[in-house]
């Protein structure tokens, strides 16, 4: 059994440009043919990544106050792929190295989930609010400061 992160991003940004934005270093970068791209980076990062574009996205998670929904029209999701024996701390730290990169260099509205379930972070106009800071942002040293706010 795996856990797995998505971060959606909402628009039409291209992926390629997504990806660089993601993993600038060429030769870690996904590749593939559009609308989907990937790489598997267990061994330097501890996940595998799936860069796609679609349209008419649909999230429905638990966030803090309940039941959480948004439809993007067209979106661009950077899926984690974790192995449940990884060390989680090392991690989660890579991942949320990534997610910092794509949230800095661009101004898409955005929606981190932890197992199409558990929603953890979404930016909307560019304001950036965390969910479950106790429980999972808390959990994982340096998260907080990796992803201030």
């Amino acid at each position: 059994m795996s856990l797995d992160y998505r971060l959606t991003l909402a628009g039409s940004t291209p992926i390629e440009q997504v990806a660089e934005r993601a993993l600038p270093e060429p030769g870690e970068r996904p590749i593939g043919v559009p609308p989907i791209l990937s790489a598997d980076l267990y061994d330097q990062y501890g996940f595998g990544v799936t860069i796609r574009a679609g349209r008419n996205g649909y999230v429905d998670v638990v966030a803090d106050e309940g039941s959480w929904e948004w439809e993007p029209e067209d979106y661009v999701a950077i899926g984690f792929d974790v192995d449940k024996f990884a060390d989680m701390q090392w991690v989660a730290t890579n991942m949320l190295t990534v997610v910092r990169r794509v949230l800095a260099t661009g101004p898409e509205d955005a929606a981190l989930v932890q197992n199409s379930d558990v929603l953890l972070l979404t930016r909307f106009g560019g304001v950036l609010v965390k969910h479950r800071r106790d429980r999972w942002w808390g959990h994982y040293v340096g998260a907080n400061q990796l992803i201030p706010g």
